[in-house]
């Protein structure tokens, strides 16, 4: 978990503009006060300002006065955000009178201080669904330039310290795309690969898995595989990519040699991208549950901006965590 304590590091090194749409919500704010004590990151809470501060008296929390606290139906921009929200939304037929009633939304507000450049990233989802968080987000936001899917990754630190880094593998997707399509599936280990340098610190080596390695079974399953791992090539010509592969082929270097002895990535793979989320979501839950991993995320990978989603049994912990994630997507997106 030493990376865990580098992330938090680099946040604090460049603070970045982080919005918590989820103002008044407790473990959101006892996140929020410890963050601010730390100097994580400079946050903006959105709530009843008058709300906000009663709750954190009542938590006992000091450091809540540093964080901007903006009243979603009375504030400076509020006209300016409304027009910004009309113009993104004018090919759907947005009208003001719609447009009135989603600017006071705090998910649609802090989606367009992303997009008007007075934020660098959001987290939600302590109070809301992951489709209420993703929703003003993929209509705003949108996502990165070259994609169109977005996933889910995880950081998965096991106790096997001979794979990934020291036992860190970044996985997808867990969270998002039930059933991607092999585009989907590219771009999915195309976004992984992004996400392992910003938020890993590492050299993306990815694996696509399968049941099968290098054809050892034919079929539609290990087709898409293979053509997901074409259109990776595409994106991105020098990632260090290679499927389809089984998941001890792409761990093991034993295996790796006797199954994919030419492969640039089996062996000591790093990031392993999932056929499917139903796969992804058993697989990463099984190696937490039976083999004492933990799992941080899900990070939100695609989109044009750091926008992610917590689970609404999210602890403070994980508040924390994935506040100085999002940051370092943020630095990352930057650089």
């Amino acid at each position: 978990m030493d990376l865990m304590k580098e992330i938090v590091a680099r946040a604090a090194a460049n603070k970045q503009r982080i919005v918590l749409p989820e103002g008044t919500e407790p473990r959101t704010l006892q996140a929020a006060d410890r963050l601010l004590a730390d100097g994580v990151a400079n946050l903006v809470l959105i709530g009843e300002p008058a709300a906000i501060k009663a709750k954190a008296a009542e938590l006992g929390l000091t450091h809540i006065g540093e964080a901007e606290l903006i009243d979603p139906n009375c504030h400076a921009k509020k006209e300016a955000y409304r027009d910004l929200l009309m113009e993104l939304r004018k090919s759907k037929g947005m009208t003001q009178e719609e447009a009135d009633k989603l600017v006071v939304n705090p998910l649609y507000l802090a989606c367009l201080m992303i997009k008007a450049g007075d934020a660098d990233g959001e987290l939600a989802g302590a109070q809301n669904t992951t489709g209420n968080v993703l929703r003003p987000a993929l209509q705003l936001i949108k996502t990165m330039p070259g994609l169109s899917c977005v996933s889910g990754a995880f950081l998965l630190f096991t106790q096997a310290k001979q794979y990934g880094r020291e036992g860190l593998l970044v996985v997808a997707d867990c969270a998002v795309t039930p059933n991607p399509n092999a585009n989907e599936l590219g771009q999915i280990a195309v976004a992984s690969a992004t996400t392992a340098r910003a938020i890993g610190g590492m050299e993306p080596r990815v694996a696509m898995l399968s049941y099968s390695t290098k054809g050892s079974a034919k079929g539609e399953l290990e087709d898409k595989v293979v053509e997901g791992l074409r259109v990776a090539k595409e994106l991105a010509p020098d990632l260090a990519i290679d499927g389809e592969l089984q998941a001890d082929a792409a761990l093991v270097e034993a295996v790796a040699s006797l199954k994919a002895p030419d492969s640039p990535v089996a062996g000591k793979a790093n990031v392993l991208v999932f056929p499917s989320l139903e796969v992804g979501n058993i697989a990463y839950k099984l190696v937490e549950r039976l083999g004492g991993a933990m799992a941080v995320g899900p990070i939100l990978q695609g989109m044009a901006a750091p926008v992610n989603d917590l689970s609404r049994g999210c602890s403070v912990d994980d508040i924390y965590k994935m506040v100085a994630i999002t940051a370092n997507q943020a630095i990352a997106a930057k650089q």
